[in-house]
């Protein structure tokens, strides 16, 4: 059967095309998605001809078409002979799939939705265990400071996930003025604008000499530069954000070195696939871990979700990513609307 998929065809183009779907095989299953939710560094990156994907050069020719969409949630339609934990009509979250009305893809990659948790919330699982698993290697305890270097999805994700693990306080950090007012309603202690001459000195006083953790979610050089200035010694800095570029220059032995600082690669391909264990889980248990905290009322997704499109109208969502300063945090794609 065919379905309709969004597609980056060239730069700056996003269009809704009709592609194939496959029945499923025997450990497969068929989903028609409900929501999908914009991933909005990795989508940005995508859709402007950026460099995409782990040991692709950094000079290289932007290859096009692309697809994204990797977190969603959807109806299962129809099962593989070999599946015997799922049944038409279950709920389920889709990992690594697309932007995509149908979608058939492998068991591992679908997690059931616990009763309680929407389809709505569930959509933007995945995404939330990118931070999760960077909190994780940090193997921060109970009580440590930590900072969020940008406000974005993942930086206020991870706001959140670090409140439920009992770190306080918690140092919000971005230039957006209402990216910090948000960041405080979903669980920061602090909020403060990096651009502002005291900003070493304001992290340093409230975390008592310097952050334990940082979730380094901005991908620029300079966000590093800065977390780097604000933590303890022996702090660790968890690598969240995509440096898509290397063109910066990093004082490692008075900033690093010198201090015993631990930075920590938290890229969410680099971690196990198939078993989990201390501080390295896989992405299909850390699924399972974000909804059952969005069912225990430890993680608000609700408030997270600020805008819901029909996918006819990706074009004008993903001109508007790219040059709206404060594109909204939570954007879902309604599949029903097609």
């Amino acid at each position: 059967m065919t379905t309709k998929r969004i597609v980056f065809t060239k730069p700056c183009t996003a269009e809704l095309l009709d592609v194939e779907v496959s029945a499923p095989k025997e450990n497969e299953v068929t989903v028609a998605l409900e929501y999908s939710a914009i991933s909005t560094g990795t989508e940005k990156a995508n859709f402007l001809g950026e460099r995409n994907g782990i040991g692709v050069a950094e000079d290289a020719e932007a290859v096009f078409p692309r697809t994204v969409g990797y977190s969603a949630a959807g109806i299962v339609t129809e099962i593989g002979s070999e599946i015997k934990d799922l049944v038409v009509g279950d709920r389920v979250v889709v990992a690594w799939g697309k932007h995509q009305k149908q979608i058939t893809v492998k068991r591992s990659k679908v997690v059931k939705i616990p009763d309680g948790v929407s389809s709505k919330e569930a959509s933007m699982a995945l995404i939330a265990t990118f931070p999760l698993a960077a909190i994780r290697k940090t193997h921060l305890e109970i009580g440590e400071s930590a900072l969020v270097m940008g406000l974005g999805i993942l930086g206020i994700f991870a706001v959140q996930e670090l409140r439920a693990a009992g770190v306080y306080p918690i140092v919000a950090v971005d230039p957006i003025a209402e990216r910090r007012v948000f960041a405080l309603k979903m669980g920061a202690d602090y909020a403060l604008d990096p651009t502002e001459a005291e900003f070493v000195d304001k992290v340093k006083q409230i975390t008592n000499g310097g952050a334990n953790v940082c979730i380094e979610v901005t991908g620029l050089g300079i966000g590093l530069i800065q977390a780097l200035e604000c933590m303890q010694k022996m702090g660790r800095v968890a690598l969240l954000g995509c440096t898509r570029s290397s063109k910066f220059e990093i004082d490692y032995y008075g900033k690093v070195h010198g201090r015993g600082i631990s930075l920590i690669g938290a890229h969410t391909m680099a971690r196990p696939k198939h078993e989990s264990s201390a501080g390295l889980w896989t992405d299909e248990d850390d699924i399972k871990c974000v909804l059952s905290l969005i069912k225990g009322k430890r993680l608000n997704f609700k408030e997270m979700i600020c805008e819901i499109v029909s996918p006819e109208e990706a074009q004008r969502v993903y001109d508007r990513l790219v040059n709206e300063k404060n594109f909204p945090i939570g954007v879902l794609f309604d599949w029903g609307r097609l």
